[in-house]
Formats: structure tokens, C-alpha cells, sequence
């Protein structure tokens, strides 16, 4: 080839077989625990709340629980790669993070996500492939209401 065209021809090559390689960037979505609750989840409002134990979550939620998630924000997201960032602000036990599908046979067709090891003032990522569905997230350790997440 002549007048440098094999090298125009190499680079175009290269673009193509490396372009479905290249994939977007995971949607981050930062979450925050205090006691009993996912600050973002309740509008960024700190309820005040104090736990020493899972025992008091308990009590708590079955107070207010209820009426925390009617005013819950319900995330919404696109398909695909998610992290989800979590962090232990002042919970004085180790917390954890669990994402599954809203409903019984969701739970079976919709990927999860769960784990635990946040001590206080910890950040972990759980990173999970979104499908499109319902999905409630929550803490098992620190309990807090099932917060909803939709996927579309």
C-alpha cells in the first residue's frame, strides 16, 4: 500500500477488534449505614437513631419501619454493571449489605448480592450485573427496612 494507507489500515483494524472490548463504566451507587437505616435511602435525614445491638434495629423498625419506607426513595437504575459502595458510619457493630430481587420468584431470577465485614467507619463495594426487575436492598446485621431498587 502506498502514501502510509497501511498504516491508516492497521489502526482501523485495531479499532475494530478492540471497540467491543471497551465497555461503559459501572454505575456507583454510595450508600450510607447508621443505625438502623441507609441515610440516602430516607432523603439524607439522620433519624437519630442509637443501636448498640441488632436488637434495637428490631425494635425500632417494627415502630417506625413502616412508615420510613412510605417516604423511602426508590432508587432507579439502568441494566448493566453496578458497585455498590457502602459505608459503616457509627455503628458501633460490624454491618453488611444484601441486594435481591422484591419478590419470593425474583429472587430466583434476579441476580444478588450480599456480604458483610463493614466496621465502623468502613467503605466496601459489592459489585453486581444488574437485569432489568424489582429489587429490595437492605442490612441483616444493622436490620433497616427493605429499600426499593428499580431496574429498567
Amino acid at each position: 500500500m502506498k502514501n502510509g494507507h497501511a498504516g491508516k489500515f492497521i489502526v482501523m483494524a485495531l479499532a475494530l477488534f478492540a471497540a467491543p472490548l471497551v465497555q461503559a463504566a459501572p454505575q456507583v451507587v454510595e450508600l450510607t449505614q447508621v443505625p438502623c437505616q441507609f441515610l440516602e435511602s430516607e432523603q439524607g435525614i439522620d433519624q437519630g437513631f442509637k443501636s448498640t445491638k441488632i436488637q434495637d434495629c428490631e425494635a425500632i423498625n417494627a415502630r417506625t419501619g413502616d412508615a420510613r419506607l412510605a417516604r423511602a426513595v426508590v432508587l432507579k437504575l439502568k441494566p448493566g454493571k453496578a458497585v455498590f459502595r457502602v459505608t459503616n458510619r457509627n455503628v458501633p457493630y460490624e454491618l453488611g449489605f444484601w441486594l435481591r430481587g422484591a419478590a419470593l420468584i425474583s429472587r430466583a431470577t434476579l441476580p444478588n448480592v450480599s456480604g458483610g465485614g463493614l466496621i465502623t467507619g468502613k467503605t466496601q463495594d459489592y459489585i453486581i450485573d444488574l437485569k432489568p426487575g424489582e429489587y429490595v436492598y437492605s442490612c441483616p446485621l444493622n436490620p433497616t427496612p427493605n429499600y426499593r431498587l428499580v431496574v429498567e
